[in-house]
């Protein structure tokens, strides 16, 4: 049995306190109004969850990946769009640069994404670089005081209020991934903007938008890692990336699990409770069951990132069966529920639409099956 520490316990039991207490009440609200949760993100600033595993010297809170993904389930399981802002500040802006940056680089941009005084960002996608990663068109072209970024990228989470914008571009298109270089980017800079901003289906609250880069000036001190090295930055950026989405899947699915558990209990078929009938009680079974192997395969994860290992097989296995068993879950609360299930009324319906996006960002299911396959077959 994996037991936790009196460290991740506490942690868990405070993030719940205040997913529960502040951020679970408005989220129907920021699903209807799409507004950006500044005042819950300061919060979470506040309680140290923008910066979990970031060393204090850097403005972080100095604890691991495992208790980073116990509090981004509890945060999730109220409102995984909330949730997501918190998992790119992480994971995907502050991560990278953690690993790969210089002391310069962390304590100038980690350390105030850390501290919630500014929101990252992590630009891969293009317009013809999603699943292949690998097909930036965004150009790089290097002068003598750094480089000039000229292209757009597009599903950018955080990418309408970032203030850091950890991005990719190719020096050789031609040669692919071989030409791409990482860069930190402040997105006060002269030829960055922001354009259109993404009407979605579900975790509403966050905003995701298209960046574009029209001669982009990027100073020598703003590459991040070597030259030619980004692609190395961006795949082993995703994976821990992917136990951020697996833990956001888990809280979406260990929400639908109690609101379809305590519904089945109250509502009343044929002169007793729907929980007695026995094909209510097999999806309740299924449900439980899948949300705890969800949870072992991401605990697992992340106990392998606290290690130093890379864990790319076991991040996509992770990811993959997390975000397969949020969608599950929603699918079967909803069922539970019937008719009102189908309605804005019943917060199933919202969680529903958030559980949807699990399998498609930071690789599809099928990548992450892809990923799973080349570990095993070499």
């Amino acid at each position: 049995m994996f037991e936790l520490s009196e460290d991740h316990q506490a942690i868990r039991e405070m993030a719940r306190d205040f997913a529960r207490g502040e951020v679970l009440p408005g989220a129907t609200e920021r699903d209807r109004t799409h507004a950006f949760p500044a005042e819950l993100v300061a919060q979470m600033a506040e309680l140290g969850l923008l910066g979990v595993f970031v060393p204090e010297e850097y403005g972080g809170s100095g604890m691991d990946v495992l208790a980073y993904v116990l509090a981004l389930e509890e945060v999730c399981y109220a409102d995984a769009g909330v949730g997501v802002i918190m998992s790119v500040q992480n994971s995907l802006a502050g991560w990278p640069i953690l690993s790969f940056g210089t002391h310069e680089q962390k304590l100038k941009y980690l350390a105030p994404m850390a501290q919630g005084e500014t929101i990252g960002c992590y630009a891969l996608t293009e317009p013809e670089a999603g699943s292949d990663a690998g097909s930036q068109k965004t150009r790089a072209e290097k002068v003598d005081d750094g480089y000039v970024l000229n292209g757009s990228k597009i599903w950018i989470t955080n990418g309408p209020q970032a203030n850091t914008c950890v991005t990719y571009a190719n020096l050789d298109v031609a040669s692919r991934h071989r030409g791409v270089c990482a860069f930190i980017v402040d997105t006060s800079w002269d030829g960055f903007s922001v354009g259109k901003v993404e009407e979605k289906m579900g975790i509403a609250c966050s905003g995701t938008s298209e960046l574009v880069y029209e001669n982009l000036h990027v100073p020598s001190e703003n590459l991040l890692h070597d030259e030619r090295k980004g692609f190395t930055v961006a795949m082993a950026t995703l994976d821990g990336g992917r136990i951020g989405i697996a833990a956001q899947a888990l809280g979406i699915a260990q929400r639908c699990l109690d609101l379809a558990v305590a519904y089945a209990k109250e509502r009343h078929t044929f002169g007793k409770p729907i929980a007695r009938h026995q094909a209510i009680q097999w999806k309740i079974a299924d449900m439980k069951t899948k949300v705890d192997a969800a949870r072992l395969l991401t605990w697992r994860a992340a106990a392998l990132k606290d290690r130093g290992e890379r864990g790319s097989l076991e991040c996509s296995m992770a990811k993959l069966y997390a975000s397969e068993a949020a969608n599950f879950c929603a699918y079967e609360a909803l069922q539970i529920f019937g008719g009102y299930g189908y309605s804005k009324e019943y917060e199933v319906e919202r969680l529903y639409r958030d559980a949807r996006i699990t399998t498609l960002y930071e690789g599809t299911s099928e990548i992450q099956r892809l990923v799973i396959a080349k570990n095993m077959l070499g």
